[in-house]
């Protein structure tokens, strides 16, 4: 797991995507997370989510104000932190019974750029199993 930055446009602007494997869970930490913590304190978290934080997928944190997003993940030798402040505007940080919710890196994508990760009008994924 990698991160590769690629440059589109003038004034800083960029995307940034996470290199992936189709094996990678996104796990979206419900409710507000205290971003004082860094790889330590959130890898707790992921401890108390029952979830294994050394599996190498991607954990999601979001601050009250939901403008701050922190993505923890184990790349072979160590924790890697990438975290998102946003200067204008929130995320659309969905609201869930659950303590952690299971996501898609579409989602995930979709969530990074603001916009909500359950679309309702998208097109729906078919599944055929022949051409004919």
């Amino acid at each position: 797991m990698s991160i590769d930055t690629q440059p589109t446009g003038k004034g800083g602007e960029g995307a940034v995507m996470f290199l992936q494997s189709p094996e990678l869970k996104v796990y979206l930490a419900m409710g507000y997370t205290d971003m004082r913590k860094a790889i330590n304190g959130l890898s707790i978290v992921v401890e108390q989510l029952e979830l294994d934080p050394f599996s190498g997928h991607l954990f999601v944190f979001c601050n009250r104000r939901k403008t701050i997003l922190k993505i923890i993940y184990w790349d072979r030798n160590g924790f890697c932190l990438w975290q998102k402040r946003l200067e204008k505007q929130t995320f659309k940080w969905p609201k869930a019974e659950a303590e952690v919710v299971q996501v898609g890196q579409r989602e995930l994508r979709w969530l990074l750029d603001g916009l909500e990760f359950a679309q309702r009008s998208a097109h729906r994924k078919l599944h055929y199993e022949t051409v004919l």
